[in-house]
Order: C-alpha cells, then sequence, then structure tokens
C-alpha cells in the first residue's frame, strides 16, 4: 500500500518531494532562523539538502509514505512534514516550517497528517516525534497532535552537553523502540 503522494489539508496542499523543491528545501534547510534549537544542523551545502530529501524518497519507495512538502493552496513553499519510516522500527513525525509561516497551526495540520496516514498504512508501528526540551513550540505540536511525552533525558552525542531529548509518542514504547528512537 501507497498513502497517497500528493494530499490536501482544509489549507494545506502536501505532496512528495521531487527535484524541483530543492532549491526551496536548502534555502529553508541551511537558514539559522530555522535551526534556533540545533544550530549545528544547519545545511551547509546543497549535498546535504539532496541527502535528506533521498532519506524521504527512500522512505516513499521501501514504505509507502514520507515527508512531503509543503505549500499553501495558491502553490506557495511553506517548508516540509509528515511522517518516515526510521530502521523499520518507528514513524518519525517531523516538520520544519519557514520562520513567516511558524505560529499559524500548520506544523500541527500536517502532522495530523502524516500521524493519520502512518496509521493507516502500518498501525502497529509506533508514531515519534523526538525534539530538544527547549523547543517548546515543537513539543506544543506534538501534543496537538495526539503525541505524549514517553521519554526524557540528556542528548547522546548533541554538541550542547546540557541539551535534553524528549520523546513523544502515540503509545508507550518498549526498550528496544526506545533505544532505536535515541540512537
Amino acid at each position: 500500500m501507497v498513502i497517497d503522494t500528493v494530499s490536501a489539508t482544509d489549507r494545506l496542499a502536501l505532496h512528495r518531494p521531487a527535484a524541483s523543491d530543492l532549491d526551496e528545501l536548502h534555502a529553508l534547510l541551511s537558514d539559522p532562523a530555522v535551526w534556533t534549537h540545533y544550530p549545528s544542523l544547519v545545511h551547509r551545502d546543497g549535498a546535504t539538502t539532496e541527502a535528506v530529501i533521498e532519506r524521504w524518497e527512500e522512505s516513499w519507495r521501501e514504505h509507502g509514505l514520507g515527508v512531503w512538502v509543503v505549500r499553501d493552496h495558491d502553490g506557495a513553499f511553506l517548508g516540509y512534514g509528515g511522517c518516515d519510516l526510521r530502521r523499520d522500527t518507528f514513524w518519525n513525525v517531523g516538520y520544519r516550517l519557514r520562520p513567516e509561516a511558524q505560529g499559524r497551526g500548520y506544523a500541527t495540520e500536517v502532522a495530523r497528517a502524516g500521524i493519520a496516514s502512518a496509521r493507516r498504512l502500518r498501525p502497529g508501528v509506533p508514531v515519534v516525534a523526538y525534539l530538544l526540551e527547549h523547543n517548546t513550540a515543537s513539543a506544543a505540536v506534538a501534543r496537538r497532535a495526539g503525541l505524549v511525552e514517553v521519554h526524557r533525558a540528556a542528548d547522546a552525542g548533541n554538541p550542547d552537553p546540557a541539551a535534553v531529548r524528549l520523546v513523544f509518542a502515540d503509545r508507550n514504547l518498549d526498550r528496544y523502540t526506545l533505544a532505536e528512537v535515541v540512537k
């Protein structure tokens, strides 16, 4: 089964990433303003962005669902979001929007669409959002999308030794799954 590669919500057009999206996605991912909670992840070159798009495309090819490019119904690029399958163990729900698109509920809208699609496709696989504790806006989106906090611990490998990782999920996670999430 494959989820529709083009979808829509009340306010958003969602589509599978295409080569024509590379420049807009790179502009977003190389913008320090969208990485305030994890500045070391700013994309410094197009190859880094291409690798991310390839990971999303791999999820679409192998699992029938991946991250969408998010646009408004007029076609304006807003960002990306949705779910991709990680390590064949959990659906990762994620979202990143242009600064001027933040605070309007778009992230919650795309997160809910991704979660619903993941549940239709493979309901036995948990849906997870993992984020840094100081990213309160992203935590609020995870909660509004129906996920609950199931884990809080130091963020291993983070350049900031004080960073705390939160894991939200749609169900309790066994030790194996949690270990895969925080890996």
